[in-house]
């Protein structure tokens, strides 16, 4: 269990994830939930299996309650579980005592935490709902579960040498130009810039979105151990925060998927929000492809440089939950 930092909170949505009473499976530490928002935008949460025969709960439906409030309801036969767990059974007008015990969750503003039923060992990072009361959201995109464990995950999301390879495709990055690696215990930011290979005129016209891409990508890192990365992107028409969440839904398995802000400098930069999720979506899937293809228990006999930020996770991982003694600024 180690494995998946146990104590650590992760961030298992963000509400716009979630349509109004309509179940959704989410997984962590190896369990599976079925997690629903009602209609005044509660969210709640059930292990997913339903105590009668296993049924899935998340390929119900919801039911409203008198209240307001609304159940889940098992596909297979039409039991309704409250939030609290408890269902009446046919025959009689009773409600049970729970049956199901709900998931903890820790609701701040459109952001769902749960430490995953642990005690909490580390506290929830602020950061996100900082940058929501200074940005716009803009949207969701590629949330996809991964067959690799979270240390190899975050690992590849910290090595900063991968970009002009598993990268190369599409922002055609051509060096890896690192400036500075700040790292402060649990939190770490990491600034380098990545020159790219231009595309022709009769390319762009083919393929407009490519008129976004710039000939050098600036990237700020700013880092929270262990489930946040978050993109820091200046552009001429904006500022976006694109940060990317990781969850440890079992041994093997990680989700991921990214959460997109921005603020506006020309009123064209709403327009183009969608685009910008597109090019998250193609980093987050280059990265899966690429995690599909290496053998993780192989040994690591060459070490590269600006491998700053795979020893930051390694010295946190190690340590955890206790803070790792920090480099100084590299």
């Amino acid at each position: 269990m180690q494995s998946m930092l146990p104590g650590a909170p992760w961030l298992l949505a963000h509400k716009s994830m979630l349509a109004v009473n309509k179940p959704q499976k989410i997984s962590l530490y190896g369990n599976d939930f079925a997690m629903w928002k009602d209609a005044a935008g509660e969210i709640h949460a059930l292990p997913n299996a339903c105590p009668h025969m296993g049924a899935m709960l998340s390929e119900g439906w919801c039911e409203v309650e008198s209240d307001g409030s609304s159940g889940v309801v098992c596909p297979f036969h039409a039991l309704k579980f409250d939030k609290s767990g408890c269902t009446v059974l046919p025959g009689s007008n009773k409600k049970t005592l729970p049956l199901l015990a709900p998931l903890e969750l820790t609701i701040q503003g459109d952001f769902i935490w749960s430490y995953g039923q642990y005690e909490p060992k580390i506290p929830i990072p602020t950061v996100l709902t900082e940058i929501a009361n200074n940005y716009d959201f803009i949207g969701h995109t590629a949330d996809r579960s991964i067959e690799t464990d979270l240390l190899t995950m975050l690992l590849n999301m910290h090595d900063y040498n991968h970009q002009n390879g598993t990268h190369r495709d599409l922002f055609r990055i051509t060096e890896v130009q690192f400036h500075q690696f700040i790292d402060d215990g649990h939190q770490s930011h990491a600034f380098y810039d990545m020159p790219t290979a231009p595309y022709s005129l009769t390319e762009k016209l083919r393929k407009p979105d490519l008129f976004l891409l710039p000939t050098t990508i600036k990237a700020h890192l700013e880092n929270h151990f262990p489930s946040v990365v978050i993109f820091h992107g200046e552009m001429p028409l904006g500022k976006a925060a694109q940060c990317h969440i990781f969850v440890p839904e079992a041994a093997n398995r990680t989700r991921t998927y990214i959460l997109l802000f921005g603020k506006a400098l020309h009123p064209a930069f709403n327009f183009l929000g969608s685009n910008y999720l597109k090019f998250g979506k193609v980093v987050v899937d280059q990265d899966a492809d690429i995690l599909g293809k290496i053998y993780p228990d192989s040994p690591q006999k060459v070490k590269l440089n600006n491998e700053v930020g795979m020893d930051w996770v390694r010295r946190n991982f190690a340590s955890f939950p206790n803070v790792s003694e920090p480099n100084l600024s590299k």
